[in-house]
Parts: C-alpha cells; structure tokens; sequence
C-alpha cells in the first residue's frame, strides 16, 4: 500500500468514527425519551386502575342501595347508606392499591384476629394462669 492510499483509507475511518458518535449520540437521546414516555405511560395506567376502582365501587354502592329502597320501601335511606359505604370501600380500595394502607393478612382474617395481633396472645396467657 502506498502512503497516499493509507492515507485516505484513515481519513475514512475518521469520518466513520464521527458518524458512528454522533449516531450513538442520538440513539441515546431517543432511549431517554422512551424510557420518559413509558413511565408516562405506567403513570396512566395506574391512575386509570385506581379511578376505575373508586367509581366502581360508589356505583355498586348506590345500585345496592337502589335496589333495596325498591324491594324494601326504605326511602332514599337505603341509597344514601348504601351510596356512603360504597364511597368508603372506593377509598379504602383506592388506598390499598396505592400501598398507603397495608391489606390484612389472610390468616388474620381467617383466624378473626386483627392484623396487629394485639389481643390474640393476651387470651391464651389468661386460660393458661387460669385468670
């Protein structure tokens, strides 16, 4: 090879270099901006989710209600407590899908103890002193 073929064959390589970094450059730049728009898109979904649940536990609520004014004759007190409740299992709902409010513990809700435990074990140190 001569030195003028070597030559152009490093200004080549330099060129390329140059794409290929500025190339990197804007594939970077797009990943940053997919990852952007996918926490967007988890954001919604889970807005979506928690909104969903709340309405429907307030319509449940006050269809309940509705249909026990109808059958019973209560007035619109069986839709104003229904409604109520179904409002306040919506929050409750909405709280525990956020993690704010921790679910019982399936064997504290088998067992019919509370999830804290604070008076199961104080019943058996009783039988056990025969106090």
């Amino acid at each position: 090879m001569t030195d003028q073929q070597k030559g152009s064959l490093e200004d080549r390589l330099k060129r390329l270099d140059a794409e290929l970094a500025e190339r990197r450059k804007d594939d970077g730049a797009e990943q940053a901006a997919e990852a952007r728009a996918s926490e967007s898109r988890k954001g919604y979904a889970v807005a979506m989710k928690l909104s969903s649940e709340f309405v429907a536990a307030v319509i449940v609520g006050a269809l309940l209600g509705y249909l026990l004014d109808h059958f019973a004759g209560t007035g619109p007190w069986g839709m104003i407590v229904l409604l109520l409740l179904g409002f306040c299992a919506g929050v409750l709902n909405v709280m525990r899908a956020a993690g704010m409010v921790a679910s019982p513990h399936p064997v504290d809700r088998l067992a019919g103890r509370d999830p804290g435990g604070a008076g199961s074990g104080r019943k058996e140190t009783e039988t056990k002193d025969g106090a």
